[in-house]
């Protein structure tokens, strides 16, 4: 296959790969209750279903890399497709929650492994002046996933069964398994590295047992001393494996590449970024359908706005990072985002609808521009050979994100909600305005992580320029 065709059609092929997987994430969550009446449980018996997906994300995306330059990518992104899709099959027919469970844990090695393992043949495949174009293309098809799932998740569930939730996988995963092996480049690692296993246990076995701690944070089912008791073993299993790598030739995830400044300041600036973004998705539904008292499928609806910004924002992304930087745009559009949270807290009952859909859509504008421009800066100075363990140190790094964002959200809720009932809906609205406050300060101050690029960082991306390879990046090779 000539590098046109490659380059025409493995965006489409990663697309919908992760189409899928963002669909299933969020038109489950639509079909907990009715799963939970259909196996007569409770639906916080559920949480494990939830859990169990994001325990597999953990553990399998820290190997991803390691198997795609072990196997190739075109296999390794074949089977992950093939296992998540019958995975799903598998949850449509559970007829239990232990079922369910085990399901959704095979379910979620699958999914480990499609995100770290696309992106990185959209590396491999494309220059670095044509790769923000490249991955926003792969941003866009999946945004529709989030947009249209609750909407989806609810029609099904309405006029169906919560078991079709499942199954519409099947079309999506076979088109995705077809387009895989006709059009997926099949790109392996230069070298052959032996598996790092006892820093895949130390490493996998912390960021596992954090993410479930952040998950069920907040819920109050761990006694204190229990929790942190956990906390602490599970930050000492990754100041183990911090302490192990250093002293071998081929660590599970090479940490020396955050000596790259460039990767460094996307990796670990994105991480401090998203504790405050991450909080919106529990934050907004509290004050739509407890402040405001609106129906769930209103709530949905007043998300929508956010993901069309979102993907009208890639569109013009290229321009605006062309024009400005890395530098500039990171600064100035992190602030805005915070700016954005807080303006959040100016909605109360009887606000007009057109302020609530311009918030939405200016905090889908902002959000998209600022992920656009982490998650492609991460690559500007790291080389082609090093590029499957950036990918996975990054993927690794979002994953553990998303847990902190949503467990500060809950913790800034819990905070000023205190014992505040429910029904009460006017203290509820004004502890919910003072959680956005104190989120849209936490993000403005994240702004500070990068003050530390340079005007012409990223330039290798942003403007197709050819810039020398600096000395951290040799170093860190």
């Amino acid at each position: 296959m000539t590098d046109t065709a490659i380059k025409k059609y493995l965006p489409w092929v990663v697309a919908t790969a992760l189409f899928m997987e963002q669909l299933d994430a969020t038109i489950v969550n639509t079909a907990i209750p009715s799963i939970a009446a259909s196996l007569h449980v409770t639906p916080l018996s559920l949480k494990s279903v939830v859990t169990s997906y994001i325990l597999s994300l953990a553990v399998g995306i820290p190997v991803s890399g390691w198997m795609a330059d072990r196997y190739g990518t075109r296999r390794v992104f074949g089977i992950a497709i093939a296992i998540f899709t019958f995975a799903s099959v598998l949850c449509g027919l559970a007829q239990s929650v232990p079922m369910m469970t085990a399901a959704r844990l095979l379910q979620g090695i699958g999914g480990a492994m499609m995100m770290p393992v696309g992106r990185l043949a959209i590396i491999r495949t494309f220059p670095k002046a044509e790769l923000l174009g490249a991955m926003n293309f792969v941003i866009i098809p999946a945004l529709i996933g989030p947009l249209l799932g609750p909407t989806v998740g609810g029609l099904i569930v309405h006029w169906v069964s919560w078991r079709a939730i499942f199954f519409v996988n099947v079309p999506v995963g076979l088109v995705a398994l077809y387009l895989v092996f006709r059009y997926m480049p099949d790109y392996r690692g230069t070298e052959r590295r032996p598996l790092d296993v006892v820093g895949f246990i130390l490493f996998s076995c912390g960021t596992a047992l954090l993410s479930w701690l952040l998950e069920i944070f907040g819920e109050h089912t761990l006694e204190p001393t229990t929790a942190a008791f956990m906390l602490v073993v599970s930050m000492a299993l990754l100041v183990a494996y911090g302490w192990h790598a250093s002293g071998i030739e081929f660590p599970l995830l090479r940490l020396t590449l955050l000596r790259i400044r460039t990767f460094r300041v996307a990796v670990l600036g994105g991480f401090v970024t998203r504790l405050g973004v991450g909080g919106l998705p529990f934050l907004l539904p509290l004050l739509y359908q407890i402040g405001l008292s609106l129906p769930a499928w209103k709530s949905g609806l007043l998300m929508m706005p956010t993901a069309l910004a979102a993907m009208g924002m890639k569109l013009i992304s290229p321009r605006l990072l062309a024009r400005f930087g890395y530098r500039q745009i990171l600064i100035v559009n992190t602030v805005f985002i915070g700016i954005t949270i807080g303006l959040f807290a100016l909605i109360k009952p009887g606000s007009p609808l057109a302020l609530i859909v311009m918030l939405g859509l200016m905090q889908g504008f902002f959000n998209s521009l600022q992920f656009s421009s982490m998650n492609t800066l991460a690559y500007a100075d790291v080389s082609p050979e090093d590029s499957s363990m950036a990918s996975t140190i990054s993927s690794s790094f979002q994953q553990l994100s998303m847990s902190f964002g949503l467990a500060a959200g809950t913790l800034v809720a819990g905070w000023f909600l205190g014992d505040i009932p429910q029904t009460n809906r006017g203290m509820v609205t004004t502890a919910l305005h003072s959680a956005f406050v104190a989120l849209s300060v936490v993000t403005i101050l994240s702004s500070l992580a990068f003050w530390g690029l340079r005007r012409e960082d990223g330039e290798s991306i942003s403007r197709g320029a050819k810039v020398a390879q600096p000395e951290e990046a040799r170093v860190a090779t």
